[in-house]
């Protein structure tokens, strides 16, 4: 496992940047805690094509488990779990206690009380039809009651309204894994390697692209597979690159980019670590975030 730190717009005194993190790992199906030296303190094995991941206020996990959604504490004790014969790909904590819930071949946005029942169902595919693996991969409820839903296959990210009418629709060829609407109203949309992939790029209301990152423009690091987002306070975004489709330990897994597209920091997992979809940085408890996580 390496830590590689990129010095670009550093002072010769400047200490190094580090992070502590989180990250899920799409192919062994694990969560792993990484210390800023690059070692892993704390993993959980139970993950399959675990793709979505959250930090709680109170410290626990929550995470999709191909099939499930997971809530696991750091004693790795579940306290919170649900199953389905669909596949899962997205998942959330809302602010009412309630998980909200993407699956992505029965084409369902869920709410789900603590106990693990079912409150609120909304259906984006006509009764009987299936979406397929490729429907739906993250998805999230925004503050207004909308969602906001990146359809990988269909090579767009859309808005929904509560009743499941479309809001809005954003192209994103190569095939949007992650959107993330931002504060002020821009969305943030990761795309995989598809045509035109992979990148990410920023849109503001009018769908204008305000900030994009294509797949050589980095120093040092190649974009493949863009996967996980997660906007950081001082303005950076970092970036998981999903190392899969024969691409496993070619370049960086997670990048942390400036808005002049400058690498600040990257973080390379092989050997423990083999295809990182998802990650979070733990610099400070999320309490102390206020839990406003863009991500």
């Amino acid at each position: 496992m390496l830590l590689s730190v990129a010095a670009a717009g550093q002072g010769t005194n400047t200490p190094p940047i580090t992070h502590r993190f989180v990250c899920t790992d799409y192919t062994q199906g694990k969560v792993f805690v990484v210390s800023p030296a690059g070692k892993i303190e704390w993993e959980y094995d139970g993950a399959t094509n675990c793709n979505d991941l959250w930090v709680l206020p109170n410290g626990n996990f929550l995470f999709n488990t191909g099939h499930g959604v997971k809530e696991v504490t750091r004693t790795k004790k579940v306290v919170f779990d649900y199953e389905s014969t669909s596949e899962i790909y997205a998942c959330q904590r809302l602010a009412n206690g309630n998980t909200f819930i993407g699956e992505c071949t029965a084409g369902r946005l869920l709410e789900v009380n603590p106990s693990g029942q079912i409150v609120k169902s909304l259906r984006l595919l006509p009764a009987g039809t299936h979406g397929g693996h490729a429907y739906m991969r993250n998805a999230r409820q925004l503050d207004n009651g909308n969602y906001l839903v990146a359809h990988y296959g269909l090579k767009v990210v859309r808005e929904y309204s509560p009743d499941g009418h479309l809001v809005r629709e954003i192209p994103a060829a190569g095939g949007p894994h992650s959107a993330v609407r931002l504060p002020g109203g821009n969305t943030l949309i990761s795309c995989a390697d598809g045509p035109g992939g992979a990148r990410v790029f920023e849109v503001d209301p009018a769908g204008r692209t305000v900030w994009q990152v294509q797949s050589n423009e980095l120093a040092g690091v190649t974009l493949k597979f863009m996967a996980g987002l997660e906007r950081l306070p001082n303005g950076h975004t970092l970036l998981a690159n999903w190392l899969g489709h024969n691409q496993f330990g070619t370049t960086a897994d997670l990048i942390e980019v400036t808005p002049d597209k400058r690498v600040v920091w990257q973080f390379h997992g092989p050997p423990s670590i083999h295809t990182i979809s998802s990650a979070l940085l733990l610099d400070d408890p999320p309490a102390a975030q206020n839990w406003q996580i863009w991500h």
